[in-house]
């Protein structure tokens, strides 16, 4: 499931540095194995309409801030050909990729056309903060 800004968890008491897990951690996997959520940026770095590109943990990941308001975040590199995702156009419902115009499916990550699948991850606003859990 893709969060949004409106499911943003709790403000923490205060921020952790960008690049760092947003929360405390046991064992340093989250309850569940959900994941751990990482301070990647701010809202603000990422325009309306538009994608950046960030690192939560080890991971690359691309973060999308849609015109509605809602964010996204998937994989940084297209897995047809390495493009990169952040670069590539956005609506409501998919995600094209800038070099060979693949489109992935916001609900599921599914590419329309033949190339294998995007992942996908939580993305959340906190206290003005992008939040991506990996």
């Amino acid at each position: 499931m893709i969060a949004t800004h409106s499911d943003a968890p709790e403000a923490p008491t205060s921020a952790p540095k960008a690049g760092t897990p947003a929360t405390e951690v046991a064992d340093g996997a989250a309850a569940g194995g959900a994941g751990v959520p990482h301070v990647v940026g701010r809202v603000d770095d990422v325009p309306p309409g538009e994608g950046r590109a960030f690192v939560a943990g080890d991971v690359q990941v691309a973060v999308f801030r849609l015109r509605d308001g809602s964010l996204h975040a998937t994989q940084a590199a297209c897995p047809h050909s390495g493009g990169p995702l952040a670069d590539g156009q956005t609506d409501a419902s998919v995600l094209v990729c800038p070099l060979h115009l693949y489109a992935f499916r916001w609900t599921d990550g599914a590419c329309t056309g033949a190339a294998p699948p995007v992942q996908l991850f939580p993305v959340a606003e906190q206290d003005g903060a992008l939040v991506v859990t990996v």
